[in-house]
């Protein structure tokens, strides 16, 4: 019974875990808008990032807004290595959930 319990969670953990490729087309094509750290659920920081995104683009006229524009795109640009382990994340956590829910 135990086996059929874990077979459940990981089906369910297939359904509702984001999706890798919806992740980096977001990431890459929105860039620096912190839109595929929303959808991993990381909403603040991607609203930290859109926050100092739009500033950056902002303020780039009087060209105090390049360091943050250039500090975003780093950001982003690591964000690339970094989306596998968010997704990681993402299933521990619904495996955690449902399993206290299920246990």
């Amino acid at each position: 019974m135990d086996n059929h319990r874990e077979l459940l969670i990981e089906h369910r953990v297939a359904n509702d875990a984001r999706s890798p490729l919806v992740a980096y087309l977001l990431a890459l094509l929105l860039w620096g808008f912190g839109a595929h750290r929303m959808y991993l659920g990381r909403w603040v920081s991607g609203l930290v990032m859109l926050f100092l995104w739009g500033l950056g683009w902002l303020l780039t006229p009087v060209l105090i807004g390049w360091p943050l524009v250039g500090l975003v795109c780093l950001w982003a640009l690591i964000d690339l290595f970094l989306i596998p382990g968010m997704i990681q994340d993402d299933k521990d956590e619904i495996r955690r959930r449902l399993g206290s829910s299920l246990g």
